[in-house]
């Protein structure tokens, strides 16, 4: 592997592949959690800042992590092009003792599993425990990993997958979505993927709704992250008030998840509603839900999310 042999270490995303087996993405956003929820991690807000003239953004998400004496950066650019925008995001680690730098990682690959890993974890605290129908909105590879992350959860009888784009998935991808476990289907018509669904995860980069909560058949738990879009958002902000809500992390969540600003604006939702975040449900300080209506988690993805996977990458490289 082509990584100089002492910190600071450069980690391309091949080197992250390289890597995987020997870390546990969901231990690592569990312990996490659980330490932001004891007081011993500091979670600031994100912090936007935008390219002159229109030209894009940069997003930087940090996070300290006290027990473990690091702390981190990732910066995440949205350039835009004459065609696709460009986004790309890369973390550094840094030690609080020496206050050096201790790697610098490719971080595509590892906000995938961090994203879908932190909404496993939600999935695991908040879904009941007799979930049987598992649904997935979105095919790219941010919803396959949440699939992956959650198939063995709960003892699913059928994953209902629907995108957009499903009905022109070429024949590769369409096996390699069902490769991934024996109960997944695909369906071309979301109505039928999220029928009687307990579970229903939103997995795109869609900057405006992708749900409408009256197509489901029972209370359901909706979990949805989010994408580099200016105030992208899953669902539509009327439904807040509609739902018991929970988050990632309570103090800047709402601040950044843009049906919660647009909910709030509007005077349509307030953040006091907000039932709990991650950190409340890793330590048991948060009410679970009675599913006498939907429940929606939102996620934003947090800088100690990046510095928890980076740290994990970080040890094994040192480990070995």
């Amino acid at each position: 592997m082509p990584i100089h042999n002492q910190a600071p270490f450069v980690v391309k995303e091949s080197d992250v592949k390289a890597l995987l087996a020997q870390i546990d993405v969901l231990s690592a956003m569990r312990r996490l959690f659980e330490s932001l929820g004891a007081g011993n991690a500091v979670q600031p807000p994100q912090q936007l800042v935008e390219f002159p003239n229109g030209q894009g953004d940069f997003i930087n998400y940090l996070g300290v992590m006290n027990a473990e004496k690091v702390y981190g950066i990732k910066t995440s650019p949205y350039i835009k092009t004459e065609g696709k925008p460009l986004v790309t995001a890369w973390s550094i680690l840094m030690s609080m003792e020496t206050g050096t730098p201790l790697l610098l990682a490719d971080a595509g690959l590892l906000t995938t599993l961090r994203t879908a890993a932190t909404t496993a974890l939600a999935v695991d605290r908040l879904a009941p425990e007799d979930s049987k129908r598992l649904t997935v909105i979105g095919t790219g590879p941010i919803a396959l990993a949440h699939i992956e992350f959650v198939k063995g959860l709960r003892n699913w009888e059928k994953i209902s997958i629907h995108s957009l784009e499903i009905s022109s998935l070429g024949e590769e991808k369409r096996e390699a979505i069902l490769a991934i476990d024996s109960r997944i289907a695909l369906c071309e018509l979301q109505s039928k993927a999220v029928s009687n669904a307990d579970v229903v995860m939103l997995c795109t980069s869609s900057p405006k709704p992708v749900l409408h909560t009256e197509i489901l058949g029972q209370p359901t738990l909706i979990t949805s992250i989010s994408t580099n879009a200016y105030r992208a958002h899953e669902i539509s902000p009327e439904e807040l008030s509609k739902m018991d809500v929970y988050c990632d992390y309570r103090h800047t969540t709402p601040f950044a998840a843009g049906e919660m600003v647009i909910a709030a604006e509007r005077k349509l939702w307030s953040t006091e509603s907000l039932v709990g975040d991650l950190a409340e449900l890793s330590n048991s300080t948060a009410p679970l839900p009675k599913y006498d209506r939907h429940v929606f988690f939102r996620s934003i993805g947090l800088g100690l999310e990046d510095v928890a996977i980076t740290l994990e990458i970080y040890k094994a490289l040192t480990q070995r």
